[in-house]
C-alpha cells in the first residue's frame, strides 16, 4: 500500500474531509504523512504592484507564510494525536502555479500518493477560477486522490 502521502491543504479546507482522509488512510497503513500548503505569490510578482505599494507587498507575504505555518502547525497536531508520523511542508513561488508547486514537492518528498481537494466547481466558474486539482491530475507522476469537498 502508501508509504508516503502527501496531502495538499489550505485554510478552508481545515475543516473538510481532505485532511481526515490523509490522516485515516496514513494511520490504516502505517505510512508517512506529509502535510503540504503552497503559498501563491504570483500577485506579487507584478513589480507593479509593489512599487504602488511598498510596504505593503512584503507585509502581505510575511501574514500569508504566519498564517500558513499556523495552520500548517494544527494540522499536523492533528495527525499526531492519533499516532501518525507526520512533516509539515511549505512551498512558495511568485513564478510557479500551486498545482507545479505541488507536483516538485510531491516529487522532491518521494510521495507515493498526493491528496487534494477540489471544490467542485463546474461551467463558467471553473473557466474563470481553473482547477488545481484539474491541473494536477495532468501533471501529477504519483498516485493522485481528489477528495470533493463539503
Amino acid at each position: 500500500m502508501y508509504k508516503r502521502i502527501m496531502v495538499a491543504i489550505d485554510e478552508s479546507f481545515m475543516a473538510s474531509p481532505v485532511l481526515q482522509t490523509a490522516i485515516e488512510m496514513a494511520n490504516s497503513s502505517g505510512a508517512q504523512l506529509a502535510i503540504c500548503h503552497a503559498v501563491d505569490e504570483t500577485i506579487f510578482a507584478n513589480r507593479q504592484l509593489e512599487m504602488m505599494l511598498p510596504n505593503s507587498v512584503g507585509k502581505a507575504e510575511y501574514k500569508m507564510r504566519l498564517g500558513a505555518e499556523g495552520f500548517l502547525g494544527k494540522a499536523a497536531e492533528s495527525a499526531r494525536a492519533v499516532g501518525v508520523e507526520v512533516e509539515i511542508k511549505l512551498v512558495e513561488s511568485e513564478v510557479k502555479h500551486v498545482s507545479d508547486m505541488l507536483v516538485e514537492a510531491a516529487a522532491e518528498w518521494q510521495a507515493d500518493l498526493l491528496v487534494v481537494g477540489t471544490h467542485g466547481h463546474r461551467g463558467m466558474e471553473r473557466f474563470f477560477v481553473g482547477s488545481v486539482a484539474e491541473r494536477l491530475v495532468r501533471k501529477a507522476e504519483t498516485s493522485l486522490l481528489l477528495v470533493r469537498s463539503t
